[in-house]
């Protein structure tokens, strides 16, 4: 049999029985409770008058209230920070909650799991429900897996594939091995090439009008032209007909170029996720016709600026400060 708390009823039969003088076994046989329940009762609740039942009852609802866990986004502070770091900055929940932590590691009230904000922002009622569109993966349906046309894989001459890269890149250790990829707007109206260094997670961006090989390549050198040399040693491009021109690309900045597998998206998983972040900002179905640099330069810093868990919730732009420091003292020596 489950079991149950004692109702105030019970507790009003413990009082009038007790006051009778009868024992706690013929107590419990009367309510059906084993003795023992009702010894605990009496011994838990008991005053300098004796037991009595609304004083009994009081006592239940303040121990019920105690160990019942405090909401956490109750905290004024930390509620606001959580607001304006999914709304504004477009963070997710667990970002937001290792980062606020990260901010005020001593104080317990500003420690939140980011269960506990994915709970608050689904409840029914919750005010906090208003955060839902600004979740990461507040995406449409997914479309139903069909047959439909086998996509073909653009022929690039002279490419070198990536099971030929070096190990080094792999390991993320060295700065200044890149992955680039092309966003492309609504129609085909307007591109976006974005390259991720992958140790610091840095993003670089340019807006394109068109997706000619030409236009790609001269972005992508003018785009890493001014870092120094050992921070570009390497770019792995994904297969799109945009960069046949990486010859150009490696001679202009002396070095190499690779190409990752077709349809192996998970090979350049830096730059998908943070492609993901920048659809964030500019959805799929927006025309990019209109996007000038300065805008998407807007955007790229602030996404360059955001923390990330890979990092240990440190930021791309610290990274790689951190990476130029160590650079500029290894130069001084």
């Amino acid at each position: 049999m489950p079991y149950t708390h004692l109702t105030p009823f019970e507790r009003g039969q413990i009082e009038a029985l007790r006051s009778e003088g009868h024992s706690l076994t013929e107590i419990g046989r009367r309510l059906g409770r084993h003795r023992t329940t009702i010894g605990r009762e009496i011994n838990r609740n008991r005053s300098s008058a004796g037991y009595k039942a609304q004083t009994a009852q009081k006592q239940y609802h303040k121990r019920r209230k105690a160990c019942r866990p405090r909401r956490r986004l109750d905290y004024a502070l930390l509620r606001a920070l959580i607001e304006e770091f999914i709304a504004l900055k477009r963070w997710s929940p667990e970002l937001a909650a290792a980062y606020v932590k990260r901010l005020y590691p001593d104080d317990m009230r500003m420690w939140v799991c980011h269960e506990t904000i994915y709970r608050a922002i689904y409840e029914n009622g919750n005010y906090l429900d208003y955060l839902r569109e600004h979740l990461p993966q507040a995406r449409r349906t997914r479309r139903a897996r069909g047959r439909g046309k086998k996509r073909r894989c653009p022929a690039i001459p002279h490419r070198t594939p990536i099971s030929q890269r070096e190990a080094i890149v792999d390991e993320r250790g060295q700065i200044g091995h890149w992955e680039g990829d092309l966003v492309v707007g609504k129609g085909q109206d307007g591109f976006i090439l974005t390259l991720v260094e992958r140790c610091s997670r840095l993003l670089v961006a340019a807006a394109l009008r068109t997706r000619r090989a030409c236009e790609a390549c001269q972005a992508v050198i003018e785009a890493l032209l001014d870092f120094p040399t050992s921070w570009v040693r390497s770019i792995t491009f994904d297969n799109g007909s945009e960069f046949a021109d990486h010859q150009h690309i490696a001679a202009e900045l002396g070095i190499n170029v690779y190409f990752a597998d077709p349809y192996s998206s998970y090979q350049r998983g830096s730059n998908e996720q943070v492609n993901g972040l920048l659809r964030r900002y500019l959805p799929k179905g927006t025309s990019f016709k209109s996007l000038i640099q300065e805008d998407l330069q807007t955007i790229v810093d602030e996404i360059n600026n955001r923390p990330r868990k890979c990092l240990a919730y440190r930021t791309p732009i610290e990274i790689f400060q951190l990476q130029r420091q160590a650079l500029i003292r290894a130069l001084s020596v």
